[in-house]
């Protein structure tokens, strides 16, 4: 999915002047006619989903010194570029003071707002990964820090919260890689615990002779090898948080023993004389059907009720595909920097390659892909190149043979929807089929239709842009339309009040 770029300005013309500047550059604009319905809009239930503002300094209403100081109030950390007449520069100086990003002079020309845009997005998506991970590492980490614009995970965040206030035992069950830990230490940060340690456990990982030592520590000499005292996890995590990720991994005979503990309160340190008494909260996650494992004796029924108590479901990334643009902004953002390049984008193409893959390995295998990327990139934005073996494979899952970007036959046709925020926006998700149902080639006129009516989509009506793109004339894509039988659908479709048919 594009950022989303509010547009502030209260002269009409050059409102639309810049929200189809910001639609060239592949960005969605969003626009707001003076101060007051921007400060509304930013403020709003969908105030998370604005990446950037382009904001008029001199509004009758609300001036954008104005809306800066609303923002500031509201602790909005989104960019802001502002714009200024000449010999406005005081104004300048004193909105970059108030917080401003960037500014440029009206008439502001098309490539110095792209340089700010693009520099004003990446540097937000890279402030946004700093802080993400320092809040990580000091356990403050707040459900504002999960990157989603997916409705699905609008519930999942719901609940979390929801878990965050009390202390229910909580069970976050999801496939590998889509971020349960991630979930878990933002119920943690969110909740009255967060003062207090958390403390992650990989149940998968532990040794089965080790684990009740792990968990529960061991006395100096308690077995062979025990040369010192070791707390153990649950006494290292007293008063905060201990999450038990992998839980259905854990060994039948550890089971029992972390039953005791949860029903108990204590712990028994191995070779200690006496109990010790601790005060944790249990997150637990799984990528298992448990129900399953406990109908096959693999996992005990007793201590499933004993987690099970409030269940959080996270959907796999492939069920929640408006995130995967996000995810890749922000690892691209996270990557330059450790890596030392200087990459400010990632192009609509490599984008749209992204959305079309399944990602079977969910955020984690995003994650990696876009590291690899970082590393092969030469210039400053990530494109198809950058993204072979995702290209390779869903070329392998298409049957289709190995081609360069250029000459690519998996091309994207309109009609698959994904569900976004408003404003709303088509991405699809289809391939452009060569051969039919009877398994011939299909005429030519047909794919021509499929092709154009995607490229409508894609360009949002702006037929000026179609017709650049497809390198036809303004006038035959007009032909091509009335030929294809194209035309009166998009009528129908635009609406007697869409002006961009007219351009």
């Amino acid at each position: 999915m594009s950022e989303v770029v509010l547009v502030v300005d209260d002269d009409p013309v050059q409102r639309r002047l810049i929200e189809n500047m910001v639609q060239r550059f592949g960005h969605r604009p969003v626009t707001a006619a003076g101060g007051d319905e921007a400060v509304a809009l930013l403020t709003g239930p969908d105030a998370r989903l604005i990446d950037c503002v382009i904001l008029d300094m001199v509004m009758p209403d609300l001036d954008g010194l104005g809306v800066l100081a609303r923002m500031r109030d509201a602790g909005l950390a989104i960019p802001v570029i502002v714009q200024t007449a000449h010999g406005g520069l005081d104004n300048v100086v004193s909105a970059m003071r108030a917080g401003a990003t960037d500014f440029v002079v009206k008439p502001a020309s098309a490539e110095r707002l792209q340089v700010s845009l693009r520099n004003a997005l990446a540097g937000k998506a890279l402030a946004g990964e700093l802080r993400r991970i320092k809040r990580s590492r000091d356990g403050t980490l707040t459900f504002s820090d999960v990157i989603t614009r997916a409705p699905r995970m609008k519930t999942t965040l719901a609940n979390a919260e929801k878990a965050a206030g009390s202390e229910i035992p909580v069970l976050i069950d999801g496939e590998s890689g889509v971020g349960k830990e991630l979930i878990a230490r933002a119920i943690h940060g969110t909740g009255a615990r967060r003062a207090k340690p958390f403390v992650a456990v990989n149940c998968g990982a532990l040794p089965e002779n080790l684990v009740e030592s792990i968990l529960f520590g061991h006395e100096k000499g308690a077995f062979t090898g025990a040369t010192e005292r070791h707390t153990g996890k649950f006494i290292e995590a007293d008063g905060g948080t201990l999450f038990l990720d992998e839980i259905g991994e854990l060994p039948l005979a550890a089971q029992v023993k972390l039953l005791r503990a949860l029903q108990e309160g204590e712990v028994e340190p191995v070779g200690a004389r006496r109990p010790v008494k601790v005060d944790v909260r249990i997150v637990s996650a799984t990528n298992r059907d448990l129900i399953a494992d406990v109908k096959a004796g693999r996992f005990r029924e007793d201590l499933f009720y004993r987690l099970h108590v409030f269940p959080i479901a996270v959907p796999p990334l492939r069920e929640r595909p408006e995130d995967i643009a996000e995810l890749a902004r922000h690892f691209a953002a996270r990557f330059a920097a450790e890596e030392g390049k200087r990459i400010s984008a990632i192009s609509t193409e490599a984008l749209a390659l992204l959305s079309q893959y399944r990602w079977p390995g969910n955020v984690r295998q995003i994650e990696n892909a876009v590291f690899r990327a970082v590393v092969l990139a030469d210039g400053e934005t990530l494109g198809v190149n950058e993204f072979p073996h995702i290209a390779a494979q869903l070329n392998d899952d298409r049957g289709l043979p190995m081609m360069g970007a250029s000459h690519s036959l998996t091309a994207l046709v309109p009609g698959d929807t994904l569900p976004v925020e408003a404003p709303s926006l088509t991405v699809p998700t289809s391939t452009l089929k060569l051969t039919g149902a009877d398994g011939h080639v299909r005429p030519l006129d047909e794919i021509e239709r499929d092709v154009i009516r995607y490229a409508i989509s894609h360009y949002r009506g702006q037929m000026s842009e179609v017709a650049r793109r497809l390198k036809f004339g303004r006038s035959t894509l007009y032909r091509k339309l009335e030929g294809l039988g194209l035309r009166d659908d998009h009528h129908e479709n635009a609406g007697s009040g869409d002006e961009r048919w007219a351009d």
